[in-house]
């Protein structure tokens, strides 16, 4: 293996000729192939352009162009990178954080293929049990049949039948004549033995369980070849199902060719891969349809108060009386039960309360003057069925929302969120069965499968060897990036861009592909420092199975362990895209970059003098207990900025995200989102207003862009619209929207390019003939305002916005924020997927810091220095120190140690992640917090102050 610390002249390399994407000013980069090379720079600099924008995105065409034509015709077409020319380039693997899924059934387990493998061990070496008597389920041939036949029944007499219907409806005419014409004359109906008379049938209406008596003798070895005839005769007829009755004592056991409960003959199919699998009908609880959550009416949203009476709007979806069909009924009910529409819900009976809700069978009697004398009698299908309807995919939108508000999502009640139906989950490897496994963490999961050996028996441990050696594999790799607080039946769709794409990158390891080239955005994220040495080590892995990895990174442990940088810059934007140094990070210790410096302390982040006391007041949280919370009590002091810490899976998120804020949310904004368990919530008075900054993108569409994401596009469309000219020809502010017809160009529809389909090459962008990319027709772009049109303004830069802007106060506030958090090198009309993630989260932080505060206002930040440099750090708090200054909270979840060593207190949960974290380790500021030993981050924090200081 040839590394960059010990390079030769015959090293092969990729370069890279006349790079143009984007901001990029035609570079030239060279990287070397089987080493780990991290691309670094400020946000915006041009990192992501040259990563995927370029050498992924000219791998990936190069890779589809191998197929035919035909072929690539159904795969999405690859645009040609503004490149003059790439060489040295591997197959390549994107590994982004923007591709989460989304599907609800999509977990970790499904997504690293690891439950495949669970579901091929329990089909081969589970053991069944009988869910109705919990006994293990049995199989026989018809030689231990006969043996167990002779063993338990010798000198007794018995029937032997064959069961042919099992428990259902019907009046089975027809098969009763079949039986006879068989030569059989004896049925054992419902557990009563009748002869079988001509036109003999049952009530269809109830369930029946009929078996054919195929033979009745005294159990004896003289007659051991008649008992054999039966036993084979009996098995055909009941498709490999026989039950024995002991004549005297009446008792039935059965016996069976496949999985039988001995007592009740309930019997299972021999089980495969599918029947294990919630995505297969097979294995799908059949209640949530292998979800393992189920949606259903919520009384408590439904009646909120019941000491209200209906007619005063104690019904919600009803609200208060009105003469309309809906209220007849209802009164015609309540009449019944002899109450009225007056009386409060709490003193309604019951069942009338149920009626009102569910429906009835009854037909109503409605009476009502405006009916005039006459009782018309109506059916009435209940509330729930209404809220029912508005959830159809075919209703208004706003109809789905009205509806959603009185629907709760709870666990499953028939699987309790196991996602697999009865039979599945009765399959059991040493007392667990595939649900429980997957419930447990990853690296109890991977215990288990370690020791299980030791507990089955020789048959099971024979079949599960190879399969258990895969699964070993796979589950180390998770635990190899810092993912064992994680668990297989963890959804996707609730993990973080970093946890995803270290799933990604542990299920690439496993896949043992050698000379790829692995493209890596941030692999870091999300991830406690002291995980850090255990992502670097996986990915040298990676470059020492014969692989390229190139990171796009920010991190300082990544940078330096690395073998080769290339630092972009100098700045962002427009004045980025230029490479400002590519070589080792030993070299570029030595050199003189933003980034360089910043590594080798010529300018380091300062420790604040002086730690903000607060306001005196405090926010105060009890018996939290979402997730692995352990019940932790927890008090935010109110006008300072608190960052959360702890190891990944400590319970962080589930602290801030999804108990305190959605409790603030619904105190203030009367929010749908329910919190996690909490005991109770004091000290809200001192709080009047909640912002939340998450990490989701601001916009998938080309048409979202910062002025309209941030809200100021609408005041400058009312700026021009306040035009003379604008006035004069009747202009309003729709007119300056390029989403709407009126003022925008019609012929590329508002987007200024037409798109070309060029059959099976990728589609061309070219701007729009009639308005060149502008966007909007001739008679909207006369209006002007200082001399420039709406196309000039959504052209302009932040910074060039700002100057131009700077005496109309509505406009100048917003812009000013997106300057303040470092954008000012963006346009304002720059489309929201050329954006990178750093780009994109600032972007909404400055559209909600725009937002007047009010001094009691409560920030939460879920990692704002995502994609974040060192100099985007410092200026990141620069705004947030700016909001504490005024009086707010900010709350921040944050692993960076810049933001942690600046907080002014520090909540940091562990000791580990998943089930071992949970606990509050520590509250306090830095210096109080690096005292306690059990805590991770007070470790590295200890460090960081003692360089800081």
């Amino acid at each position: 293996m040839i590394h960059l610390n010990k390079m030769t002249p015959e090293t092969e390399q990729i370069e890279v000729y006349g790079a143009r994407v984007h901001n990029l000013k035609n570079i030239d980069v060279t990287i070397p192939r089987d080493s780990l090379t991290v691309i670094t720079g400020l946000s915006g600099s041009g990192k992501s352009s040259l990563a995927f924008d370029t050498i992924f995105a000219e791998g990936q065409r190069r890779y589809i162009e191998t197929f035919s034509a035909y072929a690539r015709g159904f795969l999405s077409k690859m645009e040609r990178p503004d490149v003059d020319k790439i060489t040295g380039l591997s197959p390549v693997i994107s590994i982004e954080q923007k591709t989460t899924n989304r599907n609800p059934r999509s977990t970790v387990g499904t997504t690293t293929e690891i439950y495949d493998f669970l579901r091929l061990l329990f089909a081969r070496a589970g053991e069944a049990y009988s869910y109705i008597t919990g006994e293990k389920m049995v199989k026989y041939n018809e030689e231990q049949i006969l043996e167990l036949i002779l063993t338990r029944y010798l000198g007794k007499k018995i029937y032997i039948l064959a069961p042919v219907v099992r428990n259902r409806k019907g009046h089975y005419k027809e098969l009763f004549e079949q039986i006879r014409k068989k030569g059989f004359i004896t049925v054992r109906v419902d557990g009563e033995l009748r002869e079988i008379l001509p036109g003999m049938k049952l009530d269809r209406y109830k369930n029946h369980s009929i078996e054919v008596l195929v033979d009745k003798l005294i159990v004896s070895n003289k007659f051991e070849d008649k008992l054999k005839s039966s036993v084979r005769t009996a098995m055909k007829q009941g498709s490999g199902l026989i039950l024995i009755q002991d004549a005297d004592s009446g008792e039935v056991r059965h016996y069976s060719r496949e999985l039988m409960c001995p007592t009740t003959g309930l019997s299972y199919h021999e089980p495969a891969p599918h029947n294990f699998s919630f995505n297969s009908p097979l294995g799908a609880c059949p209640r949530c349809k292998g979800i393992g959550t189920v949606d259903s009416i919520d009384i408590e949203k439904i009646i909120p108060d019941p000491s209200i009476s209906i007619a005063k709007g104690g019904i919600v979806p009803l609200g208060k009386e009105k003469s309309n069909l809906f209220f007849w009924q209802v009164a015609a009910i309540c009449e019944k039960y002899g109450v009225t529409l007056q009386t409060p819900i709490r003193d309604i009976p019951e069942e009338a309360i149920n009626e009102i809700i569910y429906g009835t069978d009854e037909r109503l009697k409605i009476k009502n003057e405006s009916l005039g004398n006459s009782n018309y009698m109506v059916s009435y299908e209940g509330i729930a069925k209404y809220i029912d309807m508005q959830q159809d995919d075919d209703a208004s939108a706003s109809a789905q929302k009205w509806a959603g508000q009185f629907i709760s999502t709870s666990v499953c009640p028939e699987c309790n969120g196991q996602r697999l139906n009865k039979e599945a989950l009765h399959f059991k490897i040493n007392g667990k069965n595939i649900a429980e496994l997957s419930q447990m963490d990853i690296q109890q999961l991977y215990d288990w499968i370690l020791s299980v050996g030791d507990h089955i028996s020789e048959k099971q441990r024979l079949i599960a060897e190879e399969i258990n050696k895969e699964i070993l594999s796979r589950l180390r790799f998770l635990l190899d990036v810092g993912l064992g607080y994680l668990s297989l039946s963890r959804a996707s769709a609730t993990l973080s861009g970093g946890e995803s794409q270290r799933i990604r990158l542990a299920t690439q390891i496993g896949s043992q592909l050698v000379n790829v080239l692995y493209i890596l955005d941030e692999p870091s994220i999300g991830l406690h420092q002291r995980d850090n040495h255990r992502l670097i080590d996986s990915l040298k892995k990676l470059r020492d199975s014969g692989n390229s990895v190139v990171v796009v990174e920010h991190d300082k442990d990544m940078m330096l362990a690395s073998d080769y940088v290339v630092d972009m810059g100098p700045f962002a934007g427009q004045r980025g895209g230029e490479v400002v140094f590519e070589g080792t990070p030993e070299e570029m210790l030595r050199k003189n970059t933003l980034t360089s410096n910043y590594l080798n302390g010529k300018i380091a982040i300062t420790i604040p003098q002086v730690r903000r006391k607060g306001s005196g007041k405090k926010l105060v949280l009890e018996g939290a207990t979402g997730n692995n919370l352990k019940g932790v009590t927890v008090a935010f002091p109110l006008g300072t900025l608190i960052c959360v810490t702890g190891v990944s899976g400590s319970g962080k998120s589930t602290l801030i995200n999804e108990t305190l804020q959605p409790i603030l949310s619904q105190k203030f904004y009367r929010s749908l989102k329910d919190p996690m368990p909490y005991r109770k919530i004091t000290g809200i008075e001192h709080v009047d207003k909640v912002v939340s900054v998450d990490q989701s993108p601001i916009g998938r569409s080309p048409r979202s862009n910062p002025a309209t994401y941030t809200g100021v596009f609408s005041d400058i469309r009312n700026l021009f619209a306040g035009m003379p000219e604008a006035k004069i020809r009747g202009y309003k502010p729709g007119r300056f929207s390029f989403n709407v017809r009126g003022g925008r160009c019609e012929t590329c529809g508002g987007n200024g390019y037409k798109t070309l389909e060029m059959n099976f090459l990728p589609d061309v962008m070219v701007p729009c003939e009639e308005c060149h990319g502008k966007r909007y027709n001739r008679e909207t772009l006369e209006v002007r305002f200082k001399g420039k049109s709406i196309a000039d303004v959504l052209n302009m830069s932040i910074n060039e916005a700002v100057d131009f802007f700077e005496n109309v106060p509505a406009i100048l506030h917003k812009i000013k924020v997106l300057q303040e958090v470092g954008l000012g090198y963006i346009k304002l009309g720059q489309s929201s997927t050329t954006l990178s993630g750093g780009e994109s989260q600032r972007v909404k932080l400055a559209s909600e810091l725009a937002r007047i505060d009010t001094g009691n206002t409560v920030y939460v930040l879920d990692e704002p220095t995502t994609g974040l440099h060192f100099e985007d750090i410092r200026i990141l708090l620069g705004v947030l120190n700016k909001l504490v200054d005024k009086g707010n909270t900010v709350i921040v979840i944050e692993h960076n140690l810049d933001i942690i060593k600046c907080a002014d207190y520090i909540i940091d949960l562990g000791p580990e992640g998943g089930e071992k974290g949970g606990n509050v380790l520590a509250t306090g500021t830095p210096e109080e917090i690096v005292k306690n030993r059990e805590s991770h981050t007070a470790r590295y924090l200890k460090e960081e102050l003692d360089i800081s200081r």
